[in-house]
Protein backbone atom coordinates (compact mmCIF):
# COMPACT_ATOMS: atom_id res chain seq x y z
CA UNK A 1 0.00 0.00 0.00
CA UNK A 2 1.15 3.45 -0.60
CA UNK A 3 2.23 5.42 2.11
CA UNK A 4 1.51 9.30 2.03
CA UNK A 5 4.93 11.23 1.89
CA UNK A 6 4.79 14.34 4.76
CA UNK A 7 5.41 16.74 2.05
CA UNK A 8 1.88 15.62 0.93
CA UNK A 9 0.64 16.31 4.71
CA UNK A 10 2.29 19.50 5.11
CA UNK A 11 0.50 20.79 1.51
CA UNK A 12 -2.52 19.70 3.34
CA UNK A 13 -1.95 21.30 6.53
CA UNK A 14 -0.89 24.51 4.96
CA UNK A 15 -4.77 26.45 5.14
CA UNK A 16 -4.47 25.60 8.38
CA UNK A 17 -2.22 29.05 8.52
CA UNK A 18 -4.71 31.52 6.98
CA UNK A 19 -8.31 29.56 8.65
CA UNK A 20 -6.72 30.20 11.99
CA UNK A 21 -5.71 33.97 11.11
CA UNK A 22 -9.37 34.66 10.22
CA UNK A 23 -10.63 33.01 13.26
CA UNK A 24 -8.56 34.93 15.36
CA UNK A 25 -9.47 38.13 15.02
CA UNK A 26 -13.38 38.00 14.38
CA UNK A 27 -12.87 35.74 17.53
CA UNK A 28 -10.82 38.15 19.75
CA UNK A 29 -9.99 41.36 18.04
CA UNK A 30 -13.05 42.27 15.99
CA UNK A 31 -14.95 42.63 19.82
CA UNK A 32 -12.20 44.76 21.31
CA UNK A 33 -11.28 46.64 18.11
CA UNK A 34 -14.77 47.66 17.34
CA UNK A 35 -15.81 48.74 20.83
CA UNK A 36 -12.59 50.56 21.90
CA UNK A 37 -11.47 51.84 18.75
CA UNK A 38 -14.62 52.72 16.51
CA UNK A 39 -16.80 53.24 19.68
CA UNK A 40 -19.65 51.02 19.20
CA UNK A 41 -21.29 49.96 22.33
CA UNK A 42 -20.06 46.98 24.37
CA UNK A 43 -23.02 45.49 24.85
CA UNK A 44 -24.23 46.18 21.14
CA UNK A 45 -21.26 45.06 19.98
CA UNK A 46 -21.96 41.32 22.04
CA UNK A 47 -25.71 41.03 20.62
CA UNK A 48 -24.36 41.65 17.31
CA UNK A 49 -21.27 39.09 17.85
CA UNK A 50 -24.19 36.78 18.96
CA UNK A 51 -26.72 36.91 16.47
CA UNK A 52 -24.00 36.57 13.45
CA UNK A 53 -22.44 33.66 15.43
CA UNK A 54 -25.89 32.02 15.79
CA UNK A 55 -26.32 32.65 12.01
CA UNK A 56 -23.93 30.70 11.45
CA UNK A 57 -23.97 28.06 14.13
CA UNK A 58 -27.72 26.79 12.10
CA UNK A 59 -26.40 26.86 8.53
CA UNK A 60 -23.12 24.54 9.72
CA UNK A 61 -25.19 21.02 9.06
CA UNK A 62 -26.97 22.35 5.70
CA UNK A 63 -22.74 22.94 4.83
CA UNK A 64 -21.72 19.81 6.03
CA UNK A 65 -24.85 18.04 3.68
CA UNK A 66 -23.87 20.35 0.76
CA UNK A 67 -20.01 19.35 1.16
CA UNK A 68 -20.96 15.32 1.18
CA UNK A 69 -22.10 15.22 -2.08
CA UNK A 70 -20.13 17.41 -4.25
CA UNK A 71 -16.74 15.28 -5.67
CA UNK A 72 -15.57 16.57 -8.56
CA UNK A 73 -16.96 20.25 -7.51
CA UNK A 74 -14.69 20.64 -4.74
CA UNK A 75 -12.20 22.86 -6.51
CA UNK A 76 -14.84 25.49 -7.20
CA UNK A 77 -15.88 25.40 -3.70
CA UNK A 78 -12.68 26.09 -2.44
CA UNK A 79 -12.24 28.64 -4.65
CA UNK A 80 -15.08 30.67 -4.24
CA UNK A 81 -14.92 30.07 0.08
CA UNK A 82 -11.85 31.48 -0.20
CA UNK A 83 -12.62 34.67 -1.93
CA UNK A 84 -15.84 35.24 0.06
CA UNK A 85 -13.75 34.84 3.13
CA UNK A 86 -10.75 37.31 1.83
CA UNK A 87 -13.42 39.97 0.96
CA UNK A 88 -15.11 39.94 4.16
CA UNK A 89 -11.83 40.12 6.06
CA UNK A 90 -11.20 43.42 4.44
CA UNK A 91 -14.54 44.81 5.11
CA UNK A 92 -14.29 43.42 9.25
CA UNK A 93 -11.29 45.84 9.33
CA UNK A 94 -12.13 48.27 7.26
CA UNK A 95 -15.57 49.88 7.70
CA UNK A 96 -16.78 52.29 4.96
CA UNK A 97 -19.16 53.65 8.04
CA UNK A 98 -18.89 56.63 10.19
CA UNK A 99 -17.78 55.63 13.26
CA UNK A 100 -20.16 58.04 14.70
CA UNK A 101 -23.13 56.48 12.96
CA UNK A 102 -23.68 53.35 15.78
CA UNK A 103 -26.80 51.93 13.80
CA UNK A 104 -25.05 51.46 10.23
CA UNK A 105 -21.58 50.62 11.97
CA UNK A 106 -23.50 47.50 13.79
CA UNK A 107 -25.32 46.91 10.60
CA UNK A 108 -21.98 46.23 8.41
CA UNK A 109 -20.00 44.37 11.55
CA UNK A 110 -22.72 42.07 11.44
CA UNK A 111 -23.14 41.67 7.43
CA UNK A 112 -19.17 41.25 7.13
CA UNK A 113 -19.60 38.50 10.14
CA UNK A 114 -21.82 36.30 8.77
CA UNK A 115 -19.89 36.69 5.35
CA UNK A 116 -16.75 35.86 7.47
CA UNK A 117 -18.30 33.44 9.85
CA UNK A 118 -20.49 31.36 6.11
CA UNK A 119 -17.06 31.56 4.19
CA UNK A 120 -14.85 29.73 7.05
CA UNK A 121 -17.19 27.41 7.53
CA UNK A 122 -17.31 26.50 4.06
CA UNK A 123 -13.61 26.30 4.17
CA UNK A 124 -13.42 24.56 7.71
CA UNK A 125 -16.05 21.48 6.91
CA UNK A 126 -14.34 20.59 3.82
CA UNK A 127 -11.29 21.03 5.16
CA UNK A 128 -11.34 18.61 8.09
CA UNK A 129 -13.70 16.03 6.01
CA UNK A 130 -10.47 16.27 3.63
CA UNK A 131 -8.29 14.97 6.38
CA UNK A 132 -10.71 12.81 7.92
CA UNK A 133 -10.42 10.65 4.71
CA UNK A 134 -6.83 10.55 4.33
CA UNK A 135 -5.90 7.19 3.91
CA UNK A 136 -8.92 5.93 4.41
CA UNK A 137 -7.94 2.73 3.18
CA UNK A 138 -4.57 2.46 3.89
CA UNK A 139 -3.19 0.38 6.88
CA UNK A 140 -1.50 3.70 8.53
CA UNK A 141 -5.04 5.47 8.52
CA UNK A 142 -4.23 6.59 11.97
CA UNK A 143 -1.16 7.79 11.54
CA UNK A 144 -2.52 9.60 8.81
CA UNK A 145 -5.15 11.00 10.45
CA UNK A 146 -2.84 12.29 13.72
CA UNK A 147 -0.17 13.51 11.15
CA UNK A 148 -2.68 15.48 9.10
CA UNK A 149 -4.43 16.92 12.02
CA UNK A 150 -0.38 17.64 13.83
CA UNK A 151 0.79 19.99 10.56
CA UNK A 152 -2.92 21.49 10.24
CA UNK A 153 -2.90 22.58 13.79
CA UNK A 154 0.47 23.12 13.74
CA UNK A 155 0.37 25.78 11.07
CA UNK A 156 -2.87 27.05 12.19
CA UNK A 157 -0.98 28.05 15.34
CA UNK A 158 1.65 29.62 13.43
CA UNK A 159 -0.99 31.77 11.91
CA UNK A 160 -2.65 32.83 15.07
CA UNK A 161 0.89 34.25 16.47
CA UNK A 162 0.70 36.49 13.14
CA UNK A 163 -2.58 37.26 13.73
CA UNK A 164 -2.06 38.44 17.50
CA UNK A 165 1.12 39.98 16.66
CA UNK A 166 0.53 41.81 13.32
CA UNK A 167 -2.78 43.91 14.43
CA UNK A 168 -1.36 44.39 17.96
CA UNK A 169 1.60 46.09 16.66
CA UNK A 170 -1.05 48.39 13.73
CA UNK A 171 -3.35 49.18 16.70
CA UNK A 172 0.41 50.35 18.89
CA UNK A 173 1.01 53.00 15.38
CA UNK A 174 0.05 56.34 15.14
CA UNK A 175 -3.84 57.02 14.43
CA UNK A 176 -2.73 57.90 11.07
CA UNK A 177 -1.58 54.97 9.79
CA UNK A 178 -3.95 52.68 10.92
CA UNK A 179 -6.48 52.80 7.54
CA UNK A 180 -2.90 51.68 5.42
CA UNK A 181 -1.40 49.35 7.79
CA UNK A 182 -4.71 47.37 7.79
CA UNK A 183 -5.43 47.24 4.26
CA UNK A 184 -1.66 45.83 3.82
CA UNK A 185 -2.47 43.30 6.54
CA UNK A 186 -5.85 42.27 4.70
CA UNK A 187 -4.41 42.17 1.20
CA UNK A 188 -1.57 39.97 2.71
CA UNK A 189 -4.03 37.71 4.18
CA UNK A 190 -5.78 37.09 0.72
CA UNK A 191 -2.36 36.29 -0.86
CA UNK A 192 -1.47 33.63 2.09
CA UNK A 193 -5.43 32.36 1.58
CA UNK A 194 -5.34 31.78 -2.12
CA UNK A 195 -1.69 30.53 -2.05
CA UNK A 196 -2.91 28.16 0.93
CA UNK A 197 -5.92 26.71 -1.72
CA UNK A 198 -3.96 26.06 -4.30
CA UNK A 199 -1.28 23.90 -2.65
CA UNK A 200 -3.80 22.19 -1.06
CA UNK A 201 -5.81 21.25 -4.45
CA UNK A 202 -2.24 20.63 -6.36
CA UNK A 203 -0.15 18.80 -3.92
CA UNK A 204 -1.96 17.82 -0.84
CA UNK A 205 -3.59 14.07 -0.57
CA UNK A 206 -6.40 13.93 -3.18
CA UNK A 207 -9.89 14.63 -2.12
CA UNK A 208 -11.42 11.31 -1.63
CA UNK A 209 -14.35 10.78 -4.17
CA UNK A 210 -18.00 9.22 -2.48
CA UNK A 211 -18.58 6.00 -4.33
CA UNK A 212 -22.01 7.75 -5.82
CA UNK A 213 -23.42 10.75 -4.33
CA UNK A 214 -26.85 9.33 -5.32
CA UNK A 215 -26.29 6.84 -2.25
CA UNK A 216 -25.80 9.42 -0.10
CA UNK A 217 -28.74 9.03 2.96
CA UNK A 218 -31.08 11.90 3.46
CA UNK A 219 -30.64 13.74 5.75
CA UNK A 220 -33.27 12.46 7.48
CA UNK A 221 -31.12 8.98 7.87
CA UNK A 222 -28.05 10.81 8.25
CA UNK A 223 -29.75 12.09 11.00
CA UNK A 224 -31.28 8.97 12.67
CA UNK A 225 -27.45 7.52 12.23
CA UNK A 226 -25.50 9.77 14.60
CA UNK A 227 -28.49 9.70 16.88
CA UNK A 228 -27.96 6.11 16.86
CA UNK A 229 -24.39 6.50 17.49
CA UNK A 230 -23.37 5.80 20.84
CA UNK A 231 -19.55 7.39 20.76
CA UNK A 232 -20.53 10.56 18.83
CA UNK A 233 -23.36 10.92 21.50
CA UNK A 234 -21.16 10.54 24.77
CA UNK A 235 -18.33 12.94 22.98
CA UNK A 236 -20.57 15.81 21.95
CA UNK A 237 -21.32 17.33 25.65
CA UNK A 238 -17.95 17.66 26.98
CA UNK A 239 -16.96 18.81 23.82
CA UNK A 240 -19.17 21.83 23.80
CA UNK A 241 -18.46 22.47 27.15
CA UNK A 242 -15.22 22.23 26.96
CA UNK A 243 -15.78 24.54 23.18
CA UNK A 244 -17.44 27.04 25.48
CA UNK A 245 -14.63 26.99 28.16
CA UNK A 246 -12.13 28.24 25.45
CA UNK A 247 -14.49 30.40 23.76
CA UNK A 248 -15.35 32.61 26.61
CA UNK A 249 -11.23 33.67 27.51
CA UNK A 250 -11.18 34.22 23.61
CA UNK A 251 -13.95 37.00 23.49
CA UNK A 252 -12.81 38.68 26.90
CA UNK A 253 -8.62 38.46 26.25
CA UNK A 254 -7.96 41.81 25.09
CA UNK A 255 -10.44 43.52 27.92
CA UNK A 256 -8.59 41.73 30.48
CA UNK A 257 -5.23 42.34 29.92
CA UNK A 258 -6.45 46.34 28.99
CA UNK A 259 -8.71 46.93 32.05
CA UNK A 260 -7.74 44.20 34.57
CA UNK A 261 -4.25 43.40 34.07
CA UNK A 262 -3.77 47.41 32.44
CA UNK A 263 -0.68 46.65 30.63
CA UNK A 264 -2.26 46.93 26.58
CA UNK A 265 1.43 47.37 25.65
CA UNK A 266 2.02 43.43 26.41
CA UNK A 267 -1.41 42.29 24.92
CA UNK A 268 0.70 41.19 21.76
CA UNK A 269 3.48 39.88 23.91
CA UNK A 270 0.94 38.02 25.78
CA UNK A 271 -1.28 36.41 23.01
CA UNK A 272 2.14 35.15 20.70
CA UNK A 273 3.03 33.40 24.16
CA UNK A 274 0.17 31.46 24.86
CA UNK A 275 0.12 30.22 20.76
CA UNK A 276 3.71 29.57 20.89
CA UNK A 277 3.56 27.66 24.01
CA UNK A 278 0.23 25.70 21.98
CA UNK A 279 2.50 25.25 18.91
CA UNK A 280 5.15 23.53 21.24
CA UNK A 281 2.75 21.67 23.41
CA UNK A 282 1.13 20.13 19.83
CA UNK A 283 3.84 17.68 19.03
CA UNK A 284 4.40 17.48 22.85
CA UNK A 285 0.40 15.93 22.63
CA UNK A 286 0.27 14.05 19.35
CA UNK A 287 2.97 12.05 20.77
CA UNK A 288 1.13 11.14 24.23
CA UNK A 289 -1.91 10.38 22.20
CA UNK A 290 0.07 7.53 20.34
CA UNK A 291 1.39 6.11 23.44
CA UNK A 292 -1.75 6.59 26.40
CA UNK A 293 -4.47 7.19 24.00
CA UNK A 294 -6.22 10.50 22.63
CA UNK A 295 -8.72 10.05 25.08
CA UNK A 296 -6.22 9.92 28.15
CA UNK A 297 -4.62 12.67 26.37
CA UNK A 298 -7.09 15.34 25.98
CA UNK A 299 -8.07 14.87 29.55
CA UNK A 300 -4.51 15.97 31.30
CA UNK A 301 -4.82 18.33 28.46
CA UNK A 302 -7.98 19.56 30.72
CA UNK A 303 -6.52 19.20 33.99
CA UNK A 304 -3.67 21.44 32.77
CA UNK A 305 -5.92 24.21 31.31
CA UNK A 306 -8.03 24.14 34.99
CA UNK A 307 -4.96 24.97 36.82
CA UNK A 308 -4.19 27.64 34.56
CA UNK A 309 -7.23 29.78 34.70
CA UNK A 310 -7.84 28.98 38.05
CA UNK A 311 -4.84 31.26 38.44
CA UNK A 312 -5.80 33.74 36.35
CA UNK A 313 -8.66 34.24 37.72
CA UNK A 314 -7.00 35.81 41.19
CA UNK A 315 -4.91 38.51 39.13
CA UNK A 316 -4.87 41.84 38.88
CA UNK A 317 -3.00 45.20 38.01
CA UNK A 318 0.23 44.87 36.96
CA UNK A 319 0.42 41.12 37.27
CA UNK A 320 2.34 40.78 33.71
CA UNK A 321 5.01 38.06 35.00
CA UNK A 322 2.01 35.81 36.83
CA UNK A 323 -0.56 36.40 33.68
CA UNK A 324 2.69 35.27 31.17
CA UNK A 325 3.11 32.35 33.09
CA UNK A 326 -0.67 31.25 32.79
CA UNK A 327 -0.23 32.21 29.41
CA UNK A 328 2.39 29.49 28.77
CA UNK A 329 0.17 26.75 30.73
CA UNK A 330 -2.96 27.43 28.97
CA UNK A 331 -1.14 27.34 25.74
CA UNK A 332 0.26 24.28 25.96
CA UNK A 333 -2.89 23.03 26.85
CA UNK A 334 -4.90 24.78 24.21
CA UNK A 335 -2.33 22.28 22.03
CA UNK A 336 -4.81 19.15 23.02
CA UNK A 337 -8.01 20.98 22.48
CA UNK A 338 -6.51 21.85 19.07
CA UNK A 339 -5.59 18.37 17.88
CA UNK A 340 -6.87 15.83 19.74
CA UNK A 341 -11.13 16.11 19.79
CA UNK A 342 -11.22 15.98 15.84
CA UNK A 343 -8.80 12.81 15.81
CA UNK A 344 -11.31 11.20 18.09
CA UNK A 345 -14.41 12.17 15.91
CA UNK A 346 -12.75 10.96 12.86
CA UNK A 347 -11.96 7.41 14.09
CA UNK A 348 -15.57 7.48 15.44
CA UNK A 349 -17.08 7.90 11.67
CA UNK A 350 -17.16 5.18 9.49
CA UNK A 351 -15.99 5.50 5.96
CA UNK A 352 -19.51 5.69 4.41
CA UNK A 353 -21.27 7.32 6.44
CA UNK A 354 -21.52 10.90 4.95
CA UNK A 355 -18.75 12.27 7.28
CA UNK A 356 -19.13 16.17 6.33
CA UNK A 357 -22.43 15.54 7.79
CA UNK A 358 -21.07 14.55 11.14
CA UNK A 359 -18.28 17.29 11.19
CA UNK A 360 -21.59 19.91 10.28
CA UNK A 361 -22.83 18.51 13.39
CA UNK A 362 -19.59 19.41 15.51
CA UNK A 363 -18.31 22.24 13.86
CA UNK A 364 -22.22 23.61 14.78
CA UNK A 365 -21.53 23.26 18.35
CA UNK A 366 -17.83 24.72 18.64
CA UNK A 367 -19.94 27.71 16.52
CA UNK A 368 -23.00 27.68 19.75
CA UNK A 369 -20.39 27.69 21.78
CA UNK A 370 -19.16 31.12 20.35
CA UNK A 371 -22.32 32.68 20.21
CA UNK A 372 -22.80 31.89 23.45
CA UNK A 373 -19.51 33.56 24.84
CA UNK A 374 -20.61 36.68 23.09
CA UNK A 375 -23.02 37.02 25.73
CA UNK A 376 -20.24 37.89 28.26
CA UNK A 377 -20.08 41.35 26.51
CA UNK A 378 -23.72 42.45 27.83
CA UNK A 379 -23.47 40.32 31.22
CA UNK A 380 -19.99 42.54 31.66
CA UNK A 381 -21.60 45.39 30.61
CA UNK A 382 -25.07 44.51 33.07
CA UNK A 383 -22.01 44.49 35.65
CA UNK A 384 -21.23 47.58 34.87
CA UNK A 385 -18.07 47.43 33.40
CA UNK A 386 -16.86 49.88 30.66
CA UNK A 387 -13.72 49.34 28.26
CA UNK A 388 -10.96 51.40 28.51
CA UNK A 389 -11.69 51.86 32.27
CA UNK A 390 -9.85 49.83 35.27
CA UNK A 391 -12.15 46.67 35.72
CA UNK A 392 -13.63 45.02 38.86
CA UNK A 393 -12.82 41.32 40.26
CA UNK A 394 -15.90 40.93 37.67
CA UNK A 395 -14.12 40.62 34.78
CA UNK A 396 -11.34 38.30 36.11
CA UNK A 397 -13.83 35.72 37.13
CA UNK A 398 -16.06 35.96 33.89
CA UNK A 399 -12.93 35.50 31.83
CA UNK A 400 -11.65 32.73 34.36
CA UNK A 401 -13.24 31.41 36.82
CA UNK A 402 -16.54 30.60 34.39
CA UNK A 403 -14.56 28.86 31.82
CA UNK A 404 -13.00 26.48 34.55
CA UNK A 405 -16.24 25.58 35.79
CA UNK A 406 -17.38 24.57 32.16
CA UNK A 407 -14.14 22.74 31.58
CA UNK A 408 -14.33 20.76 35.09
CA UNK A 409 -17.80 19.62 33.43
CA UNK A 410 -16.36 18.80 30.61
CA UNK A 411 -14.07 16.52 31.91
CA UNK A 412 -16.02 14.79 34.42
CA UNK A 413 -18.07 14.05 31.76
CA UNK A 414 -15.14 12.52 29.51
CA UNK A 415 -13.98 10.08 32.24
CA UNK A 416 -17.31 8.49 31.62
CA UNK A 417 -16.42 7.26 28.12
CA UNK A 418 -14.44 4.15 28.92
CA UNK A 419 -13.18 3.15 25.77
CA UNK A 420 -11.73 5.10 22.97
CA UNK A 421 -12.47 4.06 18.97
CA UNK A 422 -10.57 1.46 17.93
CA UNK A 423 -6.97 2.34 16.53
CA UNK A 424 -6.60 5.72 17.79
CA UNK A 425 -4.12 4.83 20.19
CA UNK A 426 -0.81 3.05 18.91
Amino acid sequence: MKTTRPLAYASYGLLGLPLAMAALPVYVQIPAYYSGQLGLALGLTGWVLFLARLVDTLQDPLLGRWIDRLNDKITAWFWSAALILAVAFLGLWLPPVSSSNTMYLSLWLAVMLVAAYTAHSMLNIAYLTWGARIDAKAANHDQGLLGAAAWREGAGLFGVILASVIPSWIMSRPASTLSNNLLNYSLGFAAVLLIAVWVLLRFAPKWQRTKNTETVPSWRATWALMKAHQGFRQLLPPYFLNAISVAIPSTLALFFINDRLQAPSYAGAFLASYFIAAAIGLPLWVTAAKKIGVLCAWRWGMVLAILAFCSAATLGAGDIIAYLIVCIAAGLALGADLALPPVLLAKLIRQDSSPASYFGVWTLLGKLALALSGLALPALAALDYQPGSPAGPELAWVYAGVPCAFKLIAFLLLTRIKTEPAGVSS
